[in-house]
Parts: C-alpha cells; structure tokens; sequence
C-alpha cells in the first residue's frame, strides 16, 4: 500500500489551501483595479465636456498635490484649481506637498483637460 504518511497530509492540505486563498485575492484585486479604471475613465470623460475653471493668463492659488518630471527633465509642480490640473514649471528649490503657491496660467494641454502654468510665488 503506497498512501502519504499522515505527516505528508497536513502540509499539502495547508499548501491547496494557501493556494486558493492566493487565487482569489488576486481576482478580488483585478476586479477592484478594473473598477478604479472605470471611475478614472468617467472622471476624465466628464473633463471633457465642461469649460476648464481657469483662464490663460489669470493667476490662480492652489496647494501642490505631486511633483512630475517633465519630458525635458525639469520637474513640474501639480495641483487642481476646481479639481483642473495646473502643471506648474519654473518652480523654485525646496518645495514640498501641500505647499500653498500662486501660478499663472500659459496654455491649455490637448482635449482642455489640464493646463500648463509658470510660477508666480509661493504663499
């Protein structure tokens, strides 16, 4: 008779178990993804179709949410005047998050969903 020793069962039951347990988190955590992506999608769609809050040429106050790296390498400050992205340029050294500045705006990015800004001052 060829049978696992009652030692080799309960590792392998633990192991299935630790499998399955693992699958399903990663479904659970694909279906909860997907679902992020579709928000963002309609959050940008929505974009879209209103007036962007802001003006070129009009300077706005707004706290710094992130910091971007330009394609030309300079780092940009962000922040959301209205929830409208502002990518701020010529920013000065030693700021951080949940900085307060002033910064006017320059032009609108494509589809008017975001707008590029220079630095004015910090508050």
């Amino acid at each position: 008779m060829n049978s696992l020793p009652v030692d080799g069962v309960a590792p392998l039951a633990i192991g299935g178990a630790a499998v399955l347990v693992l699958a399903f988190v990663a479904i659970w955590w694909r279906r909860r993804g997907s679902s992020d992506r579709r928000q963002s999608k309609k959050a940008h769609e929505a974009a879209q179709q209103r007036d962007p809050p802001v003006e070129i040429g009009e300077t706005y106050e707004f706290g710094i949410t992130d910091f971007s790296e330009h394609h030309s390498g300079e780092t940009n400050a962000v922040g959301k005047v209205e929830g409208f992205v502002l990518f701020v340029e010529d920013i000065p050294d030693g700021l951080s998050e949940g900085d307060i500045i002033e910064a006017k705006v320059l032009s609108f990015n494509e589809g008017r969903t975001s707008a590029d800004a220079r630095f004015v001052e910090r508050r």
